[in-house]
């Protein structure tokens, strides 16, 4: 007996502790980002890691790149930074066209973009947020972007596109 009654005092204990839901961790770490970037210049998403836990503040790779993406904060030349929300129209100032290297097709439905060291990210954001109808999605990583498109009529229009928009 002396087992079930420190059981059920434990349990007792656990169902009064108040555990933070997701949503609260997620949105408290959100705004710690912000409130770094606000404050210093940080370059690699390991640095908000360790920043947001020397807080107390719950993250981990993952939990970071995810914030930051949806947050619209990517690696920019000199550190992480807010891109600017875009709409139907880009302005030409926010296209990241010094960025692209080549532009390759990989079958009809699939271009390879190759950019600058750590400068796929913020192409493919503004692919992302281009709405351009030609594409289906993009996957990147640190220095190639795949682009799905369609069929290769949308692929061709794409690579149109990428030429005048992006100088590629």
């Amino acid at each position: 007996m002396i087992i079930c009654a420190n059981f059920l005092s434990y349990v007792h204990i656990i169902q009064s502790i108040q555990m933070p839901i997701a949503p609260d961790i997620r949105e408290k770490r959100r705004q710690a980002i912000q409130d770094i970037l606000a404050r210093r210049t940080v370059v690699r998403q390991s640095e908000f890691v360790d920043l947001l836990q020397a807080e107390g503040i719950e993250a981990t790779q993952s939990s970071v790149s995810r914030d930051l993406r949806e947050l619209g904060i990517a690696k920019l030349d000199d550190g992480y930074g807010l891109i600017q929300q875009t709409s139907q129209f880009t302005a030409q100032t926010d296209v990241p066209s010094g960025f692209v290297r080549e532009v390759l097709k990989a079958g009809n439905n699939l271009t390879v973009i190759r950019t600058a060291t750590g400068a796929a990210q913020r192409v493919a954001l503004f692919l992302d947020r281009s709405e351009w109808p030609e594409i289906v999605g993009t996957v990147s990583g640190d220095d190639t972007i795949f682009v799905a498109t369609r069929n290769g009529q949308d692929q061709r229009h794409l690579l149109g596109r990428l030429r005048t928009t992006l100088h590629a």
